[in-house]
């Protein structure tokens, strides 16, 4: 599990750095923030629910199933979204009410 970061999309906050338990995260001479060893992260989540640019996505990889996606996690009110982009482009948006996620 890894995390993907979009070099494009990141505004430089620095949020991540100081949320990432293996500091893994670090800044490029632009300021951008990257992963030089992605496959250390430990995919804990924790810079993807920080970052308000939503520049980073949790890479899906094969060993989980996801054959190269990407996720982004959203909050929107009482409402969790994930929206799931597929290496061909394709996207997938899933809604989760918390609330009502252990029902059964």
């Amino acid at each position: 599990m890894s995390i993907a970061i979009n070099q494009k999309t990141c505004v430089g906050c620095k949020k991540c750095l100081s949320v990432c338990p293996g500091t893994l995260i670090k800044l490029n001479q632009e300021g951008k923030a990257f992963i030089k060893y992605p496959k250390d992260c430990w995919g804990c989540s924790s810079c993807i629910k920080e970052c308000q640019a939503k520049a980073i996505d949790f890479y899906l990889g094969a060993d989980i199933g996801g054959r190269g996606s990407r996720m982004q996690v959203e909050m929107k009110a009482d409402q969790v979204i994930w929206k799931i982009t597929e290496t061909d482009g394709t996207i997938h948006v899933i809604e989760i009410n918390p609330k009502a996620s252990n029902q059964y």
